[in-house]
């Protein structure tokens, strides 16, 4: 692995990386503490703020004013799903074309910040129409937005016909309903990191899961660039509110969180500027790694699946020839197995 420059950040390669590289949540060190747990829970760009109380509060008004009444929903009709599905298609556009036009259509920030020093492929035969932007719009419209909705209008009309525990009420339980919100978050990453890593399985990967990882080099749109079989495992963590007593702005909420927030961790730059000056955080290095080496970083930091399962990967050398070593490993006990046979 190239050394890093430290003065531009970037390695021989044109690869940029943040100065601090990722690490686990210190929510997670042994003896729990609670001042760390605070921290990752309300930390700036941590848990909860800023990212993912803005999906909150879309879902919420999503749920007040832009769902379709339960004397609707309670038998399926092509109207009202619909509507959920231009609703969702609205919400995508604005967050992923607002931070497409910006950073790779404005390039408003040039390359600082950026992880990759190419821009998105425009003659590459790999992507549809041989245009990688065009090509991630068709699979987050045509499949991811279309499967999104099926699974929240087979929700909701569960909910309407009384088929799923929906026990609580942000009135009477205003606690649980809080934490629950909260709580999703978390049984997305669980969800994320266990059918990412099927996904990998050599079968669902030259089936499927091979559309996404032709963006090494991410944009936006990447995000939820996936073959409509890796939709329909990535958007069944929704299947939890079918078990667990929910309110259906927690299934709204989550099948959202799972929509809108690969744009911002695919945005292919560490931070968006204002003034010429880091500003937001933006795009997820820890994942980006993933992309760039496939064979590693399955989860997100949040919660520390990766470095208990042996494939965590923070960018630095170190982590690299761990991870060269432990392909070795699995390579040649590949080659023994198959000797046997």
């Amino acid at each position: 692995m190239a050394e890093v420059n430290s003065v531009f950040n970037r390695d021989k390669r044109g690869e940029w990386q943040p100065s601090k590289l990722p690490t686990p949540s210190e929510a997670f060190k042994r003896p729990l503490k609670l001042s760390p747990i605070l921290k990752a829970l309300f930390g700036r760009d941590e848990v909860i703020w800023p990212q993912n109380t803005l999906y909150m509060a879309l879902a919420v008004v999503s749920w007040l004013y832009l769902t379709p009444e339960q004397s609707r929903t309670n038998s399926f009709a092509l109207g009202w799903i619909a509507e959920i599905y231009v609703r969702n298609a609205t919400v995508l556009l604005l967050i992923a074309g607002s931070l497409h036009l910006r950073l790779y259509v404005q390039k408003s920030q040039g390359q600082r910040h950026k992880f990759n020093h190419r821009w998105l492929s425009t003659r590459n035969r790999a992507f549809l129409f041989g245009n990688q932007t065009w090509d991630n719009i068709f699979w987050n419209f045509v499949s991811g937005c279309t499967i999104w909705s099926g699974f929240e209008a087979v929700t909701l009309w569960a909910y309407s016909n009384n088929m799923l525990l929906w026990g609580v009420d942000w009135h009477t339980n205003p606690i649980y309903c809080t934490l629950l919100m909260v709580g999703v978050i978390f049984l997305r990453v669980l969800h994320f990191y266990w059918t990412h890593r099927i996904t990998h399985w050599k079968p669902l990967y030259k089936a499927a899961h091979y559309v996404h990882h032709k963006n090494v080099n991410v944009g936006p749109w990447s995000g939820l660039a996936m073959h409509p079989i890796e939709h329909l495992f990535y958007f069944s963590g929704v299947f939890i509110h079918w078990i667990l007593p929910s309110h259906p702005t927690h299934a709204i909420f989550h099948l959202m969180h799972a929509g809108l927030s690969p744009a911002n961790g695919h945005s292919g730059f560490d931070q968006i500027e204002v003034n010429n000056q880091p500003a937001i955080k933006s795009g997820d290095y820890f994942h980006y790694l993933h992309h760039r080496y496939f064979d590693c970083n399955y989860g997100v930091p949040m919660i520390p699946l990766d470095q208990w399962f042996g494939s965590f990967h923070d960018g630095s050398p170190e982590a690299h020839k761990a991870m060269r070593a432990r392909q070795r490993r699995l390579k040649l006990g590949n080659q023994k197995t198959s000797s046997k046979h």
